[in-house]
């Protein structure tokens, strides 16, 4: 089955006409994106499109071999005009499917928003699933759902529904996740590239045709992720951004509750509000048994509290204990830590602070904690697939 995406924008487009903000302003070339569109195997076409023909031309393909025009979603403002030799484009009904005299079979997914997703299954017995923008499956089982060789989403705008999808099994290791409905959330070119591989997902030029069943392009996810960065850097919205298309995500918090501390009640409630209602919470500095268990994703947060921690057991403050097997106790804890990373079988990605660039630290144990925390990521960074740095909001890769 050959898929030819037409458009692989949000509906407005992309550029979205008459916008100002720098995502639009650079989204020219192959970054520009008209609303999506797909045409499957040149008989069926989801969603019909303004200039639909005229992108189909470009792509090499001809619209007069369709025999279907169906619609994913609503679509605001004036009646799109239906080229000639077109047939009047409609709409499954949620649950039922539809046989067409070229062999593919379509059902039509029922979602949480406005909207139907079609799974296409071809006479070949490959298999893609199509989503209209803002839309997530709705009352999948696990167990129940089939797993589909090609899946087209809004990755960006519902990374759960691709968790959703990963969760009962519909989305696999081999699964092709092309990204569209693409809007200027995310500045165009090498930045979405970044975002969607972190996801396991990419994103191809409007025109491109794509054969479902060929595996070679999907992205290989980084089993091990640290992100580094300063105060109020965006080094934690970035870690929780990596893993929001991921089902049962566990979040490490080592920072304990401060009971009567205000300001981090409050930081925390925020940290809170950002991850997605199904990832559960656990507090806790103790990191190797988690690690050498089996199970969903990690996100650890933070390394620097970890080590808070670790410096307060060891007496790492006071100079005679230091002196006398604090420091060498410690190295035992960040050893164990890192050995733990090494062998774990879990997707893990780790959040920590990067103070080495800044003011050197008036006291003696404020430089303690700075050199050990500068040891402790050069350590965890050489267990890790991939390390970035987040300045000012941008990501920065280190390393993969």
């Amino acid at each position: 089955m050959d898929v030819t995406l037409l458009g692989t924008g949000a509906p407005a487009g992309l550029p979205r006409p008459h916008c100002p903000c720098a995502a639009c302003a650079s989204a020219l070339g192959p970054d520009a994106r008209t609303a999506t569109a797909l045409l499957v195997d040149g008989a069926l076409l989801l969603d019909l499109t303004p200039g639909a023909a005229l992108a189909a031309a470009r792509a090499g393909r001809s619209l007069t071999g369709v025999t279907q025009v169906l619609l994913s979603h609503p679509h605001d403002g004036p009646a799109l005009e239906v080229p000639a030799g077109l047939p009047q484009p409609g709409r499954v009904p949620d649950g039922r499917e539809l046989a067409l005299l070229t062999g593919h079979r379509v059902r039509a997914v029922a979602l949480d928003a406005p909207g139907t997703g079609y799974a296409v299954t071809a006479a070949d017995g490959t298999r893609l699933l199509y989503l209209p923008p803002g839309g997530a499956p709705a009352g999948v089982e696990e167990g129940a759902a089939e797993t589909y060789d090609m899946v087209l989403l809004d990755v960006v705008g519902r990374p759960d529904a691709l968790a959703r999808l990963r969760a009962v099994g519909s989305v696999g290791p081999t699964t092709d996740v092309i990204a569209v409905h693409l809007d200027h959330d995310v500045p165009p070119g090498p930045e979405l590239h970044r975002r969607l591989a972190a996801a396991g997902a990419r994103a191809v030029p409007d025109g491109t045709t794509l054969t479902v069943g060929a595996y070679e392009d999907v992205p290989d996810v980084p089993r091990r992720t640290l992100v580094l960065g300063g105060a109020r850097s965006g080094k934690s919205a970035e870690a929780e951004r990596r893993l929001e298309s991921f089902p049962g995500v566990v979040y490490v918090a080592t920072g304990g509750t401060r009971g009567g501390d205000t300001e981090w009640a409050a930081r925390v409630a925020a940290h809170r509000e950002r991850r997605p209602g199904s990832w559960r919470t656990v507090e806790t500095c103790d990191l190797v048994p988690l690690l050498a268990e089996d199970g969903p994703p990690l996100l650890i947060d933070c390394l620097s509290l970890w080590l808070t921690d670790a410096m307060d057991a060891v007496g790492a403050w006071d100079d005679a204990e230091w002196a006398g097997g604090g420091e060498k106790a410690l190295k035992e804890r960040v050893t164990a830590l890192t050995e733990a990373v090494r062998a774990t079988r879990r997707t893990v990605v780790a959040v920590s602070n990067e103070v080495g660039s800044g003011i050197v630290p008036a006291t003696a144990s404020g430089r303690r904690y700075r050199d050990e925390l500068g040891r402790l990521n050069a350590a965890f960074a050489a267990e890790c697939e991939q390390v970035l740095l987040v300045v000012a909001g941008q990501a920065l890769a280190l390393r993969g």
